[in-house]
């Protein structure tokens, strides 16, 4: 049997961007991808801390250290700059894998930086 398990989250991140004109998608900063093993392109969930809103959408990379996480398209109307949110990614694997498992977790602080990952 195959469970789904989180593979990655990108905790407390804040929204630097809003754009509901852009075609969709979450942009990310090409570091905070490559910390937290999210692709781009890559199916995340996204859960505003501020909020409560959950939406799944799409990675897509922003430049490298530029710090962004930019919302996009219709997801723009469940954010605003300044809000914090959770980037979350899942797998499958068998349940005997799974019991072994330990996902990549980004602490992020209020300016994107990445604070703690494991």
């Amino acid at each position: 049997m195959l469970v789904t398990l989180m593979k990655a989250k990108l905790h407390r991140a804040t929204v630097t961007q809003a754009d509901l004109d852009y075609e969709g998608s979450i942009a990310i900063d090409r570091d905070l991808l490559d910390a937290s093993g999210i692709l781009p392109h890559e199916q995340v969930d996204v859960l505003n801390i501020t909020t409560g809103a959950r939406f799944t959408t799409y990675a897509i990379e922003a430049p490298r250290g530029s710090k962004v996480i930019g919302v996009n398209g219709a997801a723009a109307r469940l954010v605003q700059k300044g809000d914090k949110v959770i980037v979350v990614t899942y797998g499958m694997l068998p349940a005997e894998e799974a019991r072994n498992y330990a996902p990549t977790v980004v602490l992020l602080d209020d300016g994107n930086e990445i604070k703690k990952a494991a």
